[in-house]
């Protein structure tokens, strides 16, 4: 009896080799995949689930949908892009702007 397993890819060809390594990444982005997609399900049935309170949280569910705008064909053009980008640094402005007036007496 042996102690120590075999590795069997070791008795295969090099082709053989690379076709399971390649099974085995492609499994893995799958899964990988499969858990990204459970999980923004997951945040979008929290950000579905109430009315946002705050600028602040108003900005996070803008942001979620933009990231998801940009991952479209639609927004592969560099003026969508460059829109998206000047949005989100108005955001972080304003957001900033909002909270330094916070201070402020009245």
């Amino acid at each position: 009896m042996v102690d120590q397993p075999t590795e069997l890819d070791t008795h295969r060809g090099m082709a053989a080799q690379k076709a399971t390594e390649l099974r085995r990444l492609r499994m893995e982005v799958e899964k990988d995949h499969s858990d990204l997609l459970a999980r923004r399900e997951e945040l979008e049935k929290y950000l579905a689930a109430a009315s946002a309170e705050t600028w602040g949280e108003a900005v996070e569910k803008t942001r979620y949908l933009l990231s998801l705008f940009a991952e479209t064909p639609a927004c592969q053009d560099p003026r969508r892009q460059q829109l998206i980008k000047s949005l989100l640094a108005d955001f972080e402005r304003l957001l900033a702007a909002n909270a330094n007036d916070k201070g402020k007496p009245i």
